[in-house]
C-alpha cells in the first residue's frame, strides 16, 4: 500500500483589519479573509484600543493581541476556525478584566 504526504504551504499574513464586527486579513496570496469578531470572544469584550493594538507574529503566521492574551493563526482562519476557549476560561478572564478596571 502507498500513502502520500501533501503539504501545503501556509500565506503569510499581509495586513490585519479589527472593526467592530469583523476581523479580516490579507494574505501575501492576495486572499483576504473576513470572520465575524463573534467567534473570538476577547475581541468582542476587548476596548478598541485593545482591538487595534495587536502585531503580526509567528514569523507572519498569526496576530497577537498583548493585551487580551489572544492568538489567532492563519492555519485556523483558513479552516473557519472559532476560538475554542471554555466558558470557564473566558467567564475567568472577564473577572480579572474587572478587577483591573476598579
Amino acid at each position: 500500500m502507498n500513502s502520500a504526504v501533501i503539504t501545503v504551504a501556509l500565506p503569510k499574513i499581509v495586513q490585519v483589519r479589527v472593526t467592530e464586527d469583523t476581523l479580516s486579513v490579507d494574505l501575501e496570496d492576495g486572499r483576504t479573509i473576513s470572520v465575524p469578531l463573534s467567534w473570538y470572544p476577547r475581541l468582542v469584550y476587548a476596548t478598541p484600543e485593545e482591538r487595534q493594538n495587536f502585531r503580526i507574529a509567528g514569523a507572519g503566521y498569526g496576530i497577537h493581541w498583548p493585551d487580551l492574551d489572544e492568538d489567532i493563526g492563519v492555519e485556523g482562519l483558513l479552516l473557519g476556525k472559532r476560538s475554542t476557549e471554555s466558558p470557564e476560561s473566558l467567564a475567568k478572564w472577564l473577572a480579572a478584566r474587572s478587577k483591573k478596571a476598579k
